[in-house]
C-alpha cells in the first residue's frame, strides 16, 4: 500500500505560522480587546496564525475596523502580514467590507495590494462600491486603485449602478470609469439602473458627453 506523501506545512505557509481552529489572538482581534491582544503577543503568540477558515487575526481586526483600529495597528506593529500569501480575500478587502476609511488608508500605507483579486468579490474597490462605502472608495481611488479593474468583466461602476448610488457613479467616472464597459452578460452600467432614475440620467449624460467628444475629435481629425 502506497504511503501518503508528507507535506511540509511550515514551508508551504510561507511564514504564516501554523493552521489552527480559532486562536485567542483571533478572538482578541475580532472583539477589539487591544490590551488582551498586547499581552498575548508579549507572551509569544503569533500575529500571523491562520485559522482553518483561512483567516488571520489581521483579517478579523480589519472587518471590524470601525471600532478595532487599535488592534489593526497593534498587529501591524508586531509584524502582521498585510498581504498574506495563499489568500485572495485580503485584509484590505475586509477593511473595505467593514467601511472604515482610516483602516483602508492604514492598510494602503503599509503596502496592501490594491489590485488583490478575489474570484467571488473582485478587487477591494469592487467590495467598497458594492457595500456603498463612499469614503473607502475615495481613499482607494486617490491612492491609485484601477477604476476599471474587472471581475468577470464587471467593473466597480457596474456595482455603483446596481446599488444606484449617484455619488459613487460620479466619483468613479471622474476617475476614468468606463461607462461603456460591458460585463459577462453584455450589459453596461446604465442597464442596471431604473429608467428615468437619477442614476440612469447621470450615466446617460456621461455616455452622450463622451460620444460627443469622440465625434468632435473625429471631425477635427478629418478636417486637418
Amino acid at each position: 500500500m502506497a504511503k501518503c506523501p508528507k507535506f511540509d506545512f511550515p514551508e508551504f505557509s510561507h511564514g504564516l505560522g501554523f493552521w489552527t481552529d480559532r486562536s485567542a489572538v483571533h478572538e482578541a482581534a475580532a472583539q477589539g480587546r487591544a490590551v488582551q491582544l498586547q499581552k498575548l503577543i508579549e507572551n509569544g503568540a503569533s500575529v500571523n496564525i491562520v485559522a482553518v477558515d483561512s483567516i488571520t487575526p489581521l483579517h478579523e481586526a480589519c472587518i471590524q475596523g470601525q471600532t478595532h483600529l487599535e488592534c489593526v495597528k497593534l498587529l501591524l506593529e508586531h509584524g502582521a502580514m498585510v498581504n498574506p500569501p495563499l489568500f485572495t480575500f485580503s485584509p484590505l478587502h475586509e477593511a473595505c467590507m467593514g467601511g472604515n476609511s482610516k483602516c483602508v488608508q492604514l492598510m494602503i500605507d503599509e503596502g496592501a495590494f490594491m489590485e488583490a483579486h478575489d474570484c467571488h468579490f473582485g478587487t477591494p474597490l469592487h467590495v467598497a462600491c458594492a457595500r456603498q462605502h463612499l469614503n473607502c472608495v475615495k481613499v482607494l481611488l486617490n491612492a491609485g486603485a484601477n477604476v476599471n479593474a474587472a471581475k468577470l468583466h464587471e467593473t466597480a461602476l457596474h456595482h455603483a449602478a446596481k446599488v444606484k448610488h449617484l455619488e459613487l457613479i460620479e466619483l468613479l467616472v471622474e476617475f476614468g470609469g468606463n461607462v461603456f464597459a460591458r460585463d459577462n452578460l453584455g450589459k453596461k452600467p446604465f442597464q442596471y439602473t431604473r429608467p428615468g432614475s437619477t442614476a440612469a440620467l447621470c450615466l446617460e449624460f456621461y455616455e452622450c458627453k463622451l460620444k460627443c467628444l469622440v465625434y468632435k475629435f473625429w471631425i477635427w481629425y478629418n478636417d486637418r
